[in-house]
């Protein structure tokens, strides 16, 4: 009888002792460096990066594309799917694009990830070297269209961590047409100065989550396009910046709307605007419901709650008409801090769509230092509780 219990204790242990190294064996690391790529920050990796995604796409396995350190020149990049198995790109070094601006062409992209589903971006930074492109369009001379430094195209169960993006020439990270993706741990760095480097741009994609990210940056710290849907978002700090926006809307006439979405526990710091919805004022079948904004602390925010539906950056091309995006459903709780403004609640609605259900609960801003500020309210309605701060202007 003990032999057979030996033997039986035996087979178990085998057995377990071969699942444990075929688990190991399950997952395949593949080394830039092994595919050509030089860590001296000059020569260029494109090829080399590219190899590596071609092997790791291809892998039955789950597969690991391991950037050591050191800094990697790459130029413009696609790395498309579908792949055969999940792929985590670790990355411990630092991605340069080209000195030159205009070695990312036109494309519109630096970095960009296509239909491929498991995908994982951990640790690294992404240096977009923007400072020439922002200098070519400053001077208004013949600039290429510009790139976005980290694009995710039709995605789905994507994981970005503890990355860091520095003066990308454009956006620096765009979620767009994807499914369930996790934000978490990025920073975000670019002058305030530099145009149109919003930090991270979401649209037409649901279950999106953001978490534990800092932004500095020269337009909008977190912009959320058309078609957005069940996007969460925690521990935000922004500033500079232009805030945490919904739209611009109304760009067309035929255009999805943005619904449920929440942004809790952050912080703004010095930005233009804190939580603002923005449309252009022309007709257009968009709308924006189910919106929370809670626990919010604005420290010195030019515009800590907006909504402009009369949005026309410098009056250049305004339609000037009146916006068709419908906007309820949206509630501010616990939103507290100074405005460097005197008005600091605005409510621009729109004159064909008033805006309603509106909730402002525990309202508490100050112009600068704990002097009394205003609230403009046109076109809306909605309800208040507690203590509200400025005066309650709502319908």
């Amino acid at each position: 009888m003990s032999k057979v219990l030996v033997t039986f204790w035996c087979c178990v242990f085998f057995s377990f002792r071969f699942i444990f190294l075929n688990s190991n064996a399950s997952s395949v690391t593949f080394n830039v460096l092994n595919f050509g790529a030089k860590s001296d920050g000059k020569s260029d990796a494109t090829q080399p990066f590219l190899k590596a995604w071609v092997a790791a796409c291809s892998s039955l396995n789950a597969a690991t594309i391991y950037v050591p350190r050191g800094k990697y020149m790459i130029k413009s990049v696609t790395f498309r799917g579908p792949c055969k198995n999940k792929i985590t790109v670790q990355i411990d070094g630092t991605l340069v694009a080209p000195s030159d601006y205009n070695a990312l062409g036109n494309s519109g992209y630096w970095i960009l990830f296509i239909k491929v589903n498991r995908i994982s971006v951990i640790g690294g930074t992404l240096d977009g070297n923007g400072a020439g492109f922002w200098d070519c369009r400053k001077l208004g001379k013949n600039c290429p269209v510009g790139a976005r430094s980290i694009t995710f195209n039709w995605a789905n169960d994507v994981v970005i961590s503890g990355l860091t993006s520095l003066n990308s020439q454009l956006m620096h990270l765009v979620i767009n047409s994807c499914k369930n993706v996790m934000v978490k741990n990025v920073r975000i760095i670019a002058p305030d100065f530099s145009p149109n480097t919003d930090g991270i741009h979401v649209q037409s994609s649901i279950g999106v989550t953001i978490s534990g990210t800092s932004i500095q940056t020269g337009d909008d710290c977190i912009s959320i396009g058309p078609a957005t849907r069940n996007l969460w978002m925690d521990k935000i700090q922004c500033g500079p910046g232009h805030g945490v926006s919904i739209g611009s809307l109304a760009r067309d006439y035929n255009e999805d709307g943005v619904q449920n979405v929440t942004l809790i526990n952050s912080v703004f710091t010095g930005s233009d605007n804190g939580l603002r919805i923005k449309s252009w004022a022309r007709a257009s079948t968009g709308f924006v419901t189910n919106i929370n904004y809670q626990n919010i602390m604005m420290k010195n925010v030019d515009n800590p709650i907006i909504i402009d539906q009369n949005y026309c950056p410098n009056n250049q091309g305004c339609p000037s008409q009146a916006s068709g995006i419908k906007i309820n459903q949206v509630t501010y709780q616990n939103i507290f801090g100074t405005s460097t403004t005197q008005v600091a609640m605005n409510f621009e609605c729109s004159s064909s769509n008033p805006c309603s259900g509106i909730k402002l609960q525990d309202i508490k801003l100050t112009y600068l230092n704990n002097k009394k500020a205003q609230s403009i309210c046109k076109n809306i309605r909605g309800n208040t509780g507690g203590v509200i701060l400025p005066d309650n202007c709502l319908l």
